[in-house]
């Protein structure tokens, strides 16, 4: 008899997250490891928000909250949702879960029923495919390559909806290429949204702060409000305040929608941490100075490593408007012969010679549902950077 449950032959572990554990068992070995595997800020979180988390603690804020989050957070949410977008959002349609990962996770289950799809734009999130396959749902992937910018178009998206299309999930920006779609952009996927009624929208704007130079980060509902019943528009605090872990993710939904959420989360985590709530509210109503200068230097770094990794030998890297990710082509790598005699014929190939050989960190574009390419995250120091990418332009100018 099988121990495990057959809903777990659906889904693989997160391929960024063993990665990122096999950079750091290396370096732990002894190993000169430079990992850029990992999507998390390098920055620290703010002073201001740990200050606030302080005073929670101390103000003995440490109980249980409401499922769906503390009233003052979801008022915070609401309110940051229409300084931002002019989206109005009431607290009974606010959730706050234990990161952005739960409140698609609650999306999908709350609401997928065996065999109903969602449609998802490839190269995407690794876990986006696997939770909607845990929820007996199928996902519809909808690719996009590099000629158009990593965004699908509004054809294609009218091609993949089917009767059985239950979601439409969209990353704006993206991880991994930090592609983002422009209000021009999002209104031709929404006009095709329109024409079908029962397809529902999942927009998840983690990384909308983290845009460069005259981008302006629009979400579905802003551009389009007759999706407003049908649409979850999904943030959080990771990674514009630099809050990984402190694990607050929110969306705004339908009431209805809302309370099933609530309804699964309190049957499985209940309310996320009451200190991170409390920090949380500081990060979104507080001083957002700390944002803009993690913003700048985010986009200093952009164009750093497209320009040193546009260097090597058989990569191809294009400019991205957002996120702290590149997601460059090594299809000029491919079919050769590493300075060690390993052959390179996949992107995982390459990502794994890259480790071994020069020590350098990244996830191929096949976990991303977009094989040919790897990702960079540049959500690291300089020095770093530029050390990481001479030993890339050293690994393929030796492949032969």
């Amino acid at each position: 008899m099988n121990l495990t449950a057959e809903r777990l032959d659906r889904i693989a572990p997160s391929q960024t997250i063993a990665i990122t554990a096999k950079a750091r068992a290396l370096k732990a070995a002894g190993k000169d490891i430079i990992s850029l595997s990992a999507g998390e800020p390098d920055f620290d979180t703010p002073q201001n928000i740990k200050d606030a988390a302080i005073r929670a603690i101390q103000a003995g804020e440490t109980r249980y909250t409401d499922v769906s989050g503390t009233r003052t957070l979801r008022e915070a949410a609401a309110a940051y949702f229409k300084r931002e977008h002019g989206l109005d959002y009431k607290p009974e349609e606010i959730v706050v879960s234990t990161g952005g990962k739960q409140v698609i996770f609650n999306a999908m289950l709350a609401t997928i029923d065996a065999g109903d799809e969602a449609i998802i734009p490839a190269p995407c999130w690794v876990s986006y495919p696997d939770i909607v396959s845990l929820a007996e749902g199928k996902p519809v992937i909808v690719s996009a390559g590099q000629n158009q910018g990593f965004k699908i178009t509004p054809e294609q998206l009218e091609a993949a909806i089917t009767p059985r299309t239950k979601w439409f999930i969209l990353n704006n920006p993206c991880n991994p290429t930090g592609a983002a779609y422009s209000e021009a952009e999002l209104k031709g996927l929404a006009e095709v949204l329109l024409r079908h009624p029962d397809v529902w929208v999942f927009t998840d704007d983690i990384y909308e702060k983290l845009v460069y130079g005259d981008f302006k980060a629009r979400t579905m509902v802003e551009v389009e409000p007759r999706l407003r019943d049908r649409t979850i528009t999904m943030n959080g605090c990771s990674k514009a305040w630099a809050m990984t872990g402190w694990r607050i993710g929110f969306a705004g939904a339908p009431l209805a929608l809302a309370k099933a959420m609530d309804k699964l989360q309190s049957q499985s985590t209940s309310n996320t941490s009451s200190v991170s709530q409390a920090a949380a509210v500081e990060a979104l109503n507080g001083p957002q100075g700390s944002v803009e200068e993690m913003r700048k230097v985010y986009e200093k770094r952009r164009d750093l490593v497209v320009g040193l990794l546009n260097k090597a030998p058989g990569i191809h890297c294009i400019v991205p408007d957002g996120a702290f990710y590149v997601f460059p082509s090594v299809h000029g790598c491919l079919g050769k012969i590493t300075a060690s005699g390993k052959r390179i014929e996949t992107d995982e190939d390459f990502v794994t010679a890259l480790l071994e050989e020069e020590g350098v960190a990244a996830v191929h574009g096949s976990a991303f549902m977009f094989p040919g390419h790897f990702r960079i995250s540049y959500a690291t120091d300089d020095a770093s950077l530029i050390e990481a990418c001479t030993r890339i332009q050293r690994f393929c100018a030796g492949l032969r």
